[in-house]
């Protein structure tokens, strides 16, 4: 399921990332690797504020929306 139908504050295994090149490359530099765990620390209109790599992400729906967990 896409990221944001996540549960807030429960980790989650990223499964897949889709989108072009560029949309993957951009958040693979933000620490959004397949494996890697992520939680979600709160939802702001759409827009998420995330736990990954040890550190606080803020991304787009349409960016969570690529990231399958």
């Amino acid at each position: 399921m896409p990221l944001v139908f996540a549960d807030k504050g429960q980790s989650q295994i990223i499964k897949k990332i889709g989108g072009n090149p560029e949309v993957k490359k951009h958040l693979e530099n933000l620490g959004f690797n397949v494996g890697g765990e992520v939680s979600i620390v709160s939802s702001l209109g759409g827009n998420l504020i995330v736990n990954v790599k040890e550190s606080r992400v803020a991304i787009s729906e349409e960016l969570a929306r690529k990231i399958m967990v």
